[in-house]
């Protein structure tokens, strides 16, 4: 819970990993971490359908953050391991992920209990991180 801060090195990338959390509480806060942001990785607790549309709204809001501005956006569909999960393709279009035009995009299903696609996000971090349109 609140914030973690983690490096990871993956494909001669060394990451530097803000994991700020969700919480209603500590969203006001997530404007101090934009500056200087390279890509922007999203979790979505894609069993937790009651929250999809408060998770859409929040990510829209930060879509439109200009210290975001053209920054690449890699969704994170986690806990695709448990029956409820919603398919991504259900999520990205829940999210209008479609409409998003300014910047590069993707959503990865994943599991991060089984370590299932988050290296197949991880790749595509690695191949979008200098991909900021102008």
């Amino acid at each position: 819970m609140g914030f973690n801060i983690k490096s990871v090195q993956s494909q001669g990338f060394k990451l530097n990993v803000w994991d700020i959390g969700g919480q209603r509480k500590i969203r006001p806060y997530w404007k101090n971490y934009f500056e200087n942001t390279d890509i922007l990785i999203y979790v979505i607790d894609s069993a937790d359908r009651k929250r999809f549309e408060e998770t859409g709204q929040e990510l829209a809001e930060l879509l439109e953050e200009e210290k975001l501005s053209c920054v690449p956006v890699l969704i994170f569909a986690n806990k695709q391991d448990l029956l409820t999960a919603a398919p991504a393709s259900e999520i990205a279009e829940g999210l209008n992920l479609h409409t998003i035009r300014d910047r590069v995009w993707q959503i990865q299903s994943c599991s991060a209990l089984t370590g299932e696609g988050v290296q197949d996000g991880m790749n595509w971090v690695c191949k979008n991180v200098n991909a900021k349109k102008k």
